[in-house]
Formats: structure tokens, C-alpha cells, sequence
């Protein structure tokens, strides 16, 4: 009877696949046998897979790149990366290795490119998107870079007032994008965007702004969607109507040059995860150029703006199945080393599923169970993956440790869990290791930092 836990993914699952296999019942994960990660460092363990950060993106420069050449595609495809999804310097020194730009969302995010620019990772001429609503402190660090050189630096208008704050800050002509609100997915809870300007306010913003102004130039207009780029009648749609609005203005602004087709891509969340990058890709060149070509206006250089894509599948967290509890007849609960709540607060906040897989004794039987954190909080728990409404790890026994494993969890979780601050029930974060190199020359790993102590946490908290 095939009942063991190796069993069940291979009959669920076409296994083994891309970065998992498994050894002797262990998981192997690009190479790494985990259990020597879990042996060496301990747990709870986050890690930074860094190669996957330069595979990803220049996975999708040249899906961009080959979809222009087959439709014949006047324009230039540039690869973005929002830095909102992981601040971290050596997530962002890694995508730089791949010929790419950014885009800022903050005034903090101003003083990472300054500290970038000091120790020669970008020039002067870099091109930085800088989305968002900009306050006071953003709006001047903005003019404080435009004044000294960076030309690269392109701020997008997001509503009426800030063109005339930011002109009142600079000395230097500068280059301006503008960003379209777009209406949200029916299901959502409000209509339009609270971002950008309006479709039918787009057009008397240029004349009455811009278009007189020798000091401003346009360059981009800017369409993001929430939900991202998916094959989906609503995102084709805001899409056209983005295209539309981009037409009539190039005819009435020559100098306007690109599009940001807004979105990011969705990253696997499941072995069963499947989604065809390649023909959305061609599907989103090929329309732009056809309605491009209608309108009798060149095709724009394309942008594109990549958080989780970028940095999403390079995470993971490792933990330790410290005990399980027989709560009722049907519900057996497994507790972690660590709290869901403060290590992958999406999994809490917003319900996000992650890849999960035990790291060890896949050659004995499977069995049912829900994961509980160690804060006391009824809502530190895990109980569900992407593909099916429930959780199966192998048989739990107290004298053989089990270890599991999260991937893909490299976007937001540490912002928005406050690295390095008071967490919950105040948990510690744990260590976290970073992985560089490759699977033939051998990997290299560095201890970014330790497991927070009681130290740092009482300091946070006033008791020094």
C-alpha cells in the first residue's frame, strides 16, 4: 500500500521538479541537502537563495525580448524592480548584476539609491521610477537629487498638486511620468485605485501642466494593477483602455516614449502552480503593437516593474516540529519553533499560501495535520495549502524530530513581520542565512544576522 509521504507527492504531483528533489528521504533543494542547513544553523532559519533573484529576471528579459523580435517590436523592453519588496542590500545588489532599473515607492528608498550611487552600483543616469503618493520629506529628497545630477531619477505624477510642489524643489529641467488609477477587479472593495490620476483627467493634466512648460518633459505613462498581470478579461481590458489613453496622448505629445504595463507576475505557490509567462508575454507585445499601429503612433519602449517575481522564489524558512497536541478526534495540531504570524505574516494577514514540504523522513506514512505558532494567539496557525484545504506531513514521533520547510517566501515577509523590531508575543526573528554561488562550483553561505536576543528586544521596548 503506497502510504508513505514520498508516495503522496509523486501520485499528486509531477515530481521531482525544478528546484526540489528528494535523497534518502530527505528534501534537496537546488543542490542543498536542507537537513545539513538545519544541522549547521539551527532553527527557526530564514535564507536568501541568491541566484535565483539573476535566473528570474533574466528569464523574463529574454521572453521579452524574444516576443519583440517575433512580432517585430520598434521599442525597448527595460526590467524594473520595486524595491518595496525587500529592501535588503544584497537583494538588490544581486538584481543590479542583470542590467536592470528600479523603482521607489518612499523618501527612505531615495537614501538607498544615494548609498548605491556612493559606492559606484548605479550612476548618475540610472532610471528610478518614483511611485506613491510624495509627501514633504519625499518630495524633497526628490528635488535634492534632480538638483545634484541624477538624471535618471523620474518622478510620476500621482495627482494635481505635485508637479507644481516638486517644480517649486528643482533648479534642473526633469523628465516626469504620469500614473493612470485604474479600476479595480469587480470583487474589490473600492472602484479606482487611490493611486495615480484618473483615465478621463490624463489628458487635461498635460495641457494644462505640462505641455507649456519647457522644463518638464514627459517621458512615461505609468498603468499598474493590483492584482497583476494575469490572463484575465479585467486585466486585458484596463490594459486597452491604458493603450487608448496612451495613443491620443503621444499624438499630442511627441516626446512621450513609454509605457509601464503595470503588474507584477505571479510566483509559484504550490507544486501544482502553473502559468504560462511566455504567452502573456507575446499576447501583451503583440496588442500593444496592433493598437499602436491603429492609432498610427510609434509602440512605446516597454516597462515593466517586478517585486515578488524578482525576489519572491529566492526565500524560504525553515522550522521544528517541536510537539503535536490531539485536540479533538479529527484535529491534530503540530507546533512549530517559531510564530506564522511574525516570520510569514501574509500567511496570517492576507491568507497567502506558500510551497511547504517537510524537510526530512519522507519514506515513512503521511498523516493529517494543522500547524499551530508558538505565540499565544489564535491565529498563529497554517492550515491549508494552495492546492487542496488541508495540510499532510509524515507520521509525527517525539523521538524523530521532524523539520518543514516554506518556500518562496522572499517578498514583504520581512517587512511587514518589522525585522529587527518587537514581534509578537514578542518572538524573536530568526537567523538568517544567505546563499550565493552555484550547484557545480559549490555554494557559499554567509550569517547575515543572528536569532534577535532578549537584549535587543528589552532595549526596543525601554529596559536598558
Amino acid at each position: 500500500m503506497k502510504n508513505k509521504y514520498q508516495d503522496l507527492v509523486n501520485q499528486t504531483f509531477d515530481f521531482p521538479q525544478g528546484d526540489f528533489t528528494t535523497e534518502g528521504g530527505n528534501l534537496i533543494y537546488r543542490g542543498i541537502p536542507l537537513m545539513e542547513l538545519v544541522e549547521k544553523y539551527g532553527t527557526p532559519l530564514k535564507f536568501s537563495f541568491l541566484p535565483k533573484i539573476s535566473e528570474n529576471i533574466q528569464k523574463c528579459q529574454r521572453w521579452f525580448n524574444a516576443a519583440m523580435e517575433k512580432v517585430g517590436y520598434k521599442g525597448t523592453y527595460h526590467y524594473c524592480y520595486c524595491t518595496k519588496s525587500s529592501h535588503f542590500s544584497h537583494v538588490i545588489h544581486e538584481a543590479l548584476k542583470n542590467n536592470i532599473y528600479l523603482e521607489a515607492s518612499s523618501a527612505y528608498d531615495l537614501d538607498i539609491f544615494k548609498h548605491l550611487y556612493d559606492h559606484g552600483k548605479i550612476s548618475k543616469t540610472h532610471h528610478i521610477s518614483c511611485n506613491g503618493f510624495k509627501p514633504a520629506a519625499y518630495l524633497d529628497r526628490l528635488g535634492n537629487l534632480i538638483n545634484h545630477g541624477f538624471s535618471g531619477v523620474v518622478p510620476i505624477i500621482d495627482n494635481f498638486q505635485e508637479l507644481d510642489q516638486l517644480l517649486e524643489r528643482v533648479i534642473k529641467p526633469i523628465k516626469i511620468g504620469i500614473r493612470i488609477a485604474t479600476e479595480e477587479e469587480p470583487k474589490f472593495e473600492f472602484y479606482t485605485s487611490r493611486l495615480g490620476i484618473r483615465y478621463k483627467d490624463i489628458i487635461p493634466l498635460y495641457l494644462e501642466q505640462i505641455r507649456d512648460r519647457p522644463e518638464v518633459k514627459l517621458d512615461m505613462l505609468h498603468f499598474f494593477v493590483n492584482t497583476g498581470i494575469r490572463d484575465t478579461a479585467y486585466y486585458w481590458n484596463e490594459l486597452h483602455k491604458c493603450l487608448r489613453v496612451y495613443t491620443e496622448l503621444k499624438k499630442l505629445c511627441p516626446e512621450l516614449a513609454s509605457l509601464n504595463i503595470g503588474g507584477g507576475f505571479p510566483i509559484k505557490n504550490s507544486l501544482a502552480f502553473d502559468f504560462d509567462y511566455e504567452y502573456i508575454i507575446h499576447e501583451i507585445i503583440e496588442q500593444v503593437k496592433t493598437v499602436c499601429g491603429e492609432a498610427g503612433v510609434p509602440e512605446p519602449n516597454i516597462y515593466t516593474e517586478f517585486g515578488s517575481y524578482t525576489v519572491g522564489e529566492s526565500g524560504g524558512a525553515i522550522y521544528k516540529i517541536l510537539g503535536q497536541k490531539q485536540q479533538n478526534e479529527k484535529e491534530k495540531w503540530s507546533m512549530i519553533d517559531s510564530s506564522f504570524m511574525t516570520t510569514l505574516p501574509d500567511a496570517w494577514a492576507i491568507n497567502r499560501r506558500f510551497i511547504m514540504l517537510p524537510l526530512n523522513r519522507w519514506d515513512v506514512e503521511y498523516e493529517r495535520v494543522f500547524l499551530g505558532g508558538i505565540t499565544c494567539d489564535s491565529d498563529d496557525y497554517y492550515n491549508s495549502e494552495q492546492h487542496i484545504n488541508a495540510i499532510y506531513l509524515p507520521r509525527y514521533k517525539a523521538d524523530k524530530p521532524l523539520y518543514i520547510g516554506f518556500f518562496n517566501t522572499g517578498a514583504y515577509q520581512e517587512t511587514i513581520g518589522g525585522y529587527g523590531g518587537i514581534q509578537h508575543c514578542l518572538m524573536p526573528c530568526p537567523k538568517h542565512i544567505i546563499i550565493d554561488g552555484n550547484e557545480h562550483d559549490g555554494y557559499e553561505y554567509t550569517v547575515f544576522s543572528e536569532e534577535q536576543t532578549s537584549q535587543k528586544v528589552l532595549g526596543l521596548l525601554g529596559y536598558n
